[in-house]
């Protein structure tokens, strides 16, 4: 095994095509850092600390920023605006048949046609996010009071930096190696890791160290659970039927279907998470209101929002419900049952046809719920220890650990695929 992994990482180095894909994803990202690093004028950065300092929700939204809204810069709304306006075309593919049919029965063509749409609902997205954003910087006293010709003037620099990060990304997946903005949320997070440390350090309190072995313990815990149930597959037993064309017999063979546990990977947290920032981001702008009963119905949402064990429950349901969204989504029993039919294979014991496409649909079903809730509990255990412990840091830490793993998961498979296609 160890000499395996000699032979592909060696090849990596030596093949051009690989080389140069790792290279340009090194070059996007060095690209996207640098745009976080350009600050929006006029900020107060004392204000600007006071008002990140133990908040959960602004620290999500530097997460999908890749670190861009602690400093507030030009793409402090990172790829959120693309990522709902991915999440809206998806559920609207339930509501409309036309779209469920381009994003599953068209082939690339009608996938590409499709993520063309979610980019032109990206735009509208990043301007209404940023016009919000803006505003309430403004009132907390973050940004200046700036004219009318500043206030659009920075809307829409955040609203193109948003759209600037999801070409950038886009640019990724098409000439790098991963998924571009799973990989621009991961380099945020990474980025994140040497200021953590410091501030870990310089806060070192040695009474509390049983706490710091407990939390590097389940760390680790959560790594080794994540690659589990990512790489945790049923096998699904397949035979091709005899056929005799001319002198030649063909089929007869008989292999498996690989069925993933969690078919979803990454996404329903992310979609989790940027679903949840939506209610807080309105209910935070409209506490502010001059309307009394506005003001206090918002307020109202935002205490609630921040009971931890009802963000808790919230963040756990929506985790589960896109994990069962997301699989019905990208898998599809009957489209994979005729595809079967078609290539005279069949599964022991049961039908071709209906029959096979509602034994699919069952066994996905079941499966699923495991992987739902691995996820949904994974994602809140941050959180019941914040609750237990009373350390605010960690909550942001559990999130960000697993979107780095599953990240860092995908992208050895597409590194390690690219490798196997060299090799053959």
């Amino acid at each position: 095994m160890f000499e395996t992994f000699i032979r592909k990482l060696k090849l990596v180095f030596e093949d051009k095509t690989i080389r140069t894909r790792i290279l340009f994803v090194l070059g996007a990202l060095i690209v996207f850092r640098l745009l976080a690093a350009i600050p929006v004028p006029g900020i107060n950065a004392a204000e600007l600390q006071a008002f990140l300092t133990n908040n959960q929700f602004l620290g999500l939204l530097n997460v999908f920023s890749g670190g861009g809204f602690s400093n507030l810069s030009i793409v402090m709304l990172g790829v959120g605006p693309y990522i709902t306006a991915s999440i809206v075309m998806q559920l609207l593919t339930v509501l409309v048949p036309k779209l469920k049919e381009m994003y599953q029965e068209e082939g690339d063509a009608g996938r590409a046609r499709f993520m063309q749409y979610s980019r032109y609902l990206t735009l509208p997205l990043a301007l209404i996010q940023g016009f919000g954003f803006i505003l309430l910087l403004q009132q907390n006293g973050i940004l200046p009071e700036l004219t009318i010709l500043g206030f659009v003037t920075n809307m829409m620099v955040t609203a193109a930096g948003s759209i600037l990060l999801m070409w950038i990304g886009e640019l990724i997946s098409e000439y790098g190696v991963g998924n571009g903005v799973s990989l621009i949320i991961f380099a945020g997070i990474v980025a994140a890791i040497p200021t953590s440390a410091a501030q870990f350090f310089y806060s070192f309190d040695p009474a509390q160290l049983p706490a710091y072995v407990g939390f590097f313990a389940v760390g680790i815990a959560i790594m080794a659970g994540v690659v589990f149930i990512t790489e945790a597959e049923r096998p699904i037993p397949v035979t091709y039927a005899r056929r005799v064309r001319g002198m030649k017999v063909m089929g007869g063979v008989s292999t498996y279907l690989p069925l993933r546990v969690n078919q979803a990977g990454v996404m329903p947290i992310i979609f989790a998470l940027s679903i949840l920032l939506f209610p807080q981001m309105i209910a935070t702008f409209l506490s502010k209101s001059s309307i009394l009963w506005l003001a206090e119905a918002a307020r109202a949402v935002v205490v609630a929002l921040n009971n931890q064990w009802l963000y808790g429950a919230l963040y756990f349901v929506l985790v589960f419900i896109f994990t069962y969204f997301y699989t019905a989504i990208t898998f599809e029993p009957h489209q994979l049952a005729k595809n079967l039919q078609k290539n005279g294979a069949f599964i022991p014991g049961v039908r071709p046809g209906q029959n096979t496409s509602e034994y699919l649909a069952n066994i996905i079903t079941r499966i699923t719920l495991v992987g739902a809730l691995f996820l949904g509990f994974l994602a809140v255990l941050p959180i019941i220890l914040q609750g237990i412990t009373g350390i605010t840091a960690i909550t942001i830490g559990g999130t960000a650990l697993l979107i780095v793993v599953s990240v860092v998961l995908d992208l050895v498979k597409k590194v390690d695929a690219q490798t196997s296609i060299r090799e053959y």
